[in-house]
């Protein structure tokens, strides 16, 4: 079985001290892909060095994230037009909108979004959306500027059948990850009624590890666990759930 994992962190100072540990267990966990998205200026160093030691294993992307999203977010912006414009990257991402901390900038995250689904346009790359509290908002954009070509994934996605429907029918992925294990997350209710020919698995490491190791440093090696659940509340095998996620996530970063 191949796993990849479509969203993690790994450049994160968390695993500082034992990444080449981390990814020499993902290799034997057979998790031979992860694709890194960025924040904000800050965290491209680390993981641009990261995908310079590991080129095949952890692949970047480029954006701006919603939480990064200030007064001064046109500065930020203008540096993640200059990498896309510099380099190749699979996707921009992390981008959206996130009004569970703080609406001060909702306008504000609202405009860069915009701008960056534009420039992900502009490289026909896809994005990768974050959405806490402002799913309704995120979708309206997305359905309102979407097309044939354009493409991205719902990053944790912890919403309803319909809303995954809306995902769906869009031409979007939903990003399933380590919240779907949790007891009382519901998704035993929703995973089943989702197409499976639009799901990707992601653990956003080091954050949301899957049962039973939440509350710890979540880690790429944890996917399996998290295509195991998908399988059980499908019915299926954690075979079938790899060889198609595995699958959905090469069409959309490799085309």
């Amino acid at each position: 079985m191949e796993w990849i994992d479509t969203h993690a962190h790994i450049y994160d100072e968390k695993f500082k001290e034992d990444i080449d540990d981390v990814l020499s267990q993902c290799q034997e966990a057979n998790v031979n892909r992860i694709y890194m998205p960025n924040i904000d200026r800050t965290s491209i160093d680390a993981m641009l060095e990261l995908e310079h030691r590991y080129p095949k294993q952890c692949i970047p992307m480029m954006g701006l994230h919603p939480c990064s999203v200030k007064k001064d977010f046109e500065r930020e912006l203008y540096l993640v037009e200059e990498w896309l414009d510099q380099r190749s990257f699979v996707a921009v991402g992390e981008i959206g909108l996130d009004y569970y901390w703080d609406t001060t900038y909702k306008d504000q995250q609202q405009e860069a979004f915009r701008i960056q689904i534009d420039l992900a346009k502009k490289h026909c790359l896809p994005i990768v959306i974050h959405t806490r509290d402002s799913f309704d908002d995120a979708i309206d954009i997305i359905e309102e500027v979407s097309d044939d070509n354009f493409t991205g994934i719902f990053h944790c996605f912890t919403g309803s059948a319909e809303e995954g429907k809306r995902v769906a029918d869009a031409g979007f992925y939903l990003g399933l990850g380590g919240v779907n294990t949790f007891k009382n997350s519901g998704m035993n209710e929703v995973i089943p009624h989702l197409d499976l020919d639009k799901v990707v698995l992601e653990t956003d490491s080091p954050y949301l590890a899957p049962t039973p190791h939440r509350g710890k440093r979540n880690e790429p090696t944890y996917i399996p666990l998290i295509g195991s659940k998908v399988a059980e509340f499908t019915k299926s095998t954690p075979e079938t759930i790899a060889e198609i996620t595995t699958k959905n996530a090469q069409i959309l970063f490799e085309g």
